[in-house]
């Protein structure tokens, strides 16, 4: 239950704006009380629209268009959506065709822009960072450029995303079954001014968060890419799967009682097996014996208390591939601590649909902050036992394309697919040197470092806007209102 916080409680005054309603909705939802302690702020505050420059005032969505899918990088442009621009690996986006983005030209994101979701889920914010240059956005994105020469963009997202930004740009939102905010509904939004010695301090953080995030993606990408580079199959990285044949009329002999759908048999697929077994490998299965290589624990959720020590952050599939799963709070009391994942556990997501851009079969790398989170059912542990591979390194391997691809030849199942683990634990691992490996471990984890270190900066700059606020209002940060 939502109770009024006793160190910002609602006033007389408020009730006699309100035309003295007695119900609670407008006094909880958060808008309202961000909004009287914004007024009660010594400092100057600039509408949101004057401190934008760009495409129609820096402020802008997008028109509907029809969206044409491409598969050849050559042919198109990373395309993003507003449940995409929370991911933290953009490798996998969708192709918008070049013929579709030449005609929305501003619909490109720069960097330093803040990304708000306008359609369904309102109020979900992205900063664009270097790495995330060249990709186009949704009309269901709306995008706040700021104005260099009036404020630091930096500075703006952090107010933006904040406990006042969200549940007043949230409290805009109208429709029915989808909502829906447009961007004058958020133009007049007053963002107050601290002085350049706060903004810049913000800005900095915000921006070197998004660097670390930039470095986050690369060295990922960099850890795969030398893995498949020294195993000597470079060819694999560069599948090309759709311009492949379809896998039509093919035979099969040596059908055991393991499985006999033909899915796990497609060609396409065993075609990477069979070249992952050209090279020095070690049987997945083999590497996991005294580690795990199995389902997680299916179990009952009872409530929790929001950011209690006697909860868990309960993270599903679809947010565990976000920067910052928004998740569920579980009771600790009532749930085995076996939902935890160990250190430098892979999680595939291994129940869903064969959708191309489904996250059924992506993996996720549990470390460093990320250990204090609750995972559902839904995921193929896979871990190494005793043997001299490490969870980073399988983690390296696991996340690439082709890997992908054979993890969904392994799907079993109806409507909701699978993984068969029987099947995961033939897939050959490269093997390399002690050396080869230790280099491409160090890859992947220093780019978690990076990564726990962008969620801390993008924290303190948080805290240094509530901070400020809480000078000049008076009000304890921990009476502040929260997002809706």
């Amino acid at each position: 239950m939502k109770t009024a916080s006793t160190e910002n409680p609602v006033r007389l005054s408020w009730l006699r704006e309100q035309g003295l309603r007695l119900d609670a909705a407008p006094y909880l939802s958060g808008a309202f009380a961000a909004k009287q302690l914004l007024k009660q702020l010594s400092v100057r505050k600039d509408p949101l629209s004057d401190l934008t420059a760009g495409h129609n005032g820096g402020i802008f969505n997008g028109p509907k268009f029809s969206r044409v899918y491409v598969n050849d990088p050559e042919q198109g442009v990373p395309f993003l959506g507003s449940t995409d621009m929370m991911e933290a690996d953009l490798t996998h986006l969708p192709l918008l065709g070049h013929e579709v983005a030449n005609k929305f030209q501003y619909l490109e994101i720069q960097t330093g822009m803040t990304l708000i979701s306008c359609s369904g889920t309102i109020g979900r914010m992205a900063y664009v960072r270097p790495d995330m240059r060249g990709i186009w956005s949704s009309q269901h994105v709306m995008k706040v450029q700021a104005s260099p020469a009036r404020v630091r963009s930096g500075y703006l997202n952090t107010f933006l995303r904040s406990r006042f930004g969200v549940p007043i740009i949230t409290s805009h939102a109208y429709g029915a079954i989808i909502q829906h905010i447009e961007p004058h509904h958020i133009a007049d939004l007053p963002v107050p001014r601290f002085g350049e010695d706060v903004e810049n301090r913000i800005h900095d953080l915000v921006e070197e968060a998004a660097s670390l995030r930039a470095e986050f993606q690369s060295g990922l990408e960099e850890a795969t890419r030398d893995l498949f580079t020294t195993a000597r199959l470079e060819k694999l990285l560069d599948t090309r799967w759709h311009d492949q044949p379809r896998d039509l009329g093919f035979t099969q002999r040596r059908i055991t009682p393991t499985t006999l759908r033909a899915l796990n048999y497609q060609p396409k697929a065993r075609r990477i097996i069979n070249d992952l077994r050209e090279v020095d490998h070690v049987l997945l299965g083999d590497i996991c014996k005294g580690g795990q290589l199995s389902r997680g624990l299916r179990f009952s959720r009872v409530e929790g208390a929001e950011g209690s020590q006697y909860s868990y952050k309960l993270v599903g599939q679809r947010q565990a591939f976000w920067l910052r799963p928004e998740g569920r709070w579980v009771s600790k009391a009532n749930t085995s601590p076996v939902v935890l994942a160990q250190d430098e556990t892979i999680l595939v997501a291994s129940q869903g649909t064969l959708g191309e851009n489904e996250v059924f079969g992506r993996p996720i790398f549990a470390t460093g902050s990320w250990l204090t989170y609750a995972f559902s059912e839904h995921f193929l542990r896979v871990r190494p036992g005793g043997s001299p591979f490490t969870g980073a390194y399988l983690f390296a391997f696991l996340r690439s394309e082709p890997m992908f691809r054979v993890l969904r030849s392994m799907s079993t199942g109806g409507k909701q697919q699978d993984i068969h683990t029987g099947l995961c634990a033939e897939i050959p691992v490269p093997l390399l040197t002690a050396d080869d490996r230790d280099r491409i471990t160090e890859t992947i984890r220093t780019a978690y470092r990076k990564r726990d270190e962008a969620d801390a900066k993008e924290d303190l700059a948080l805290d240094l806007l509530e901070k400020a606020v809480a000078q000049h209002t008076g009000v304890a940060p921990a009476g502040l209102p929260a997002p809706a």
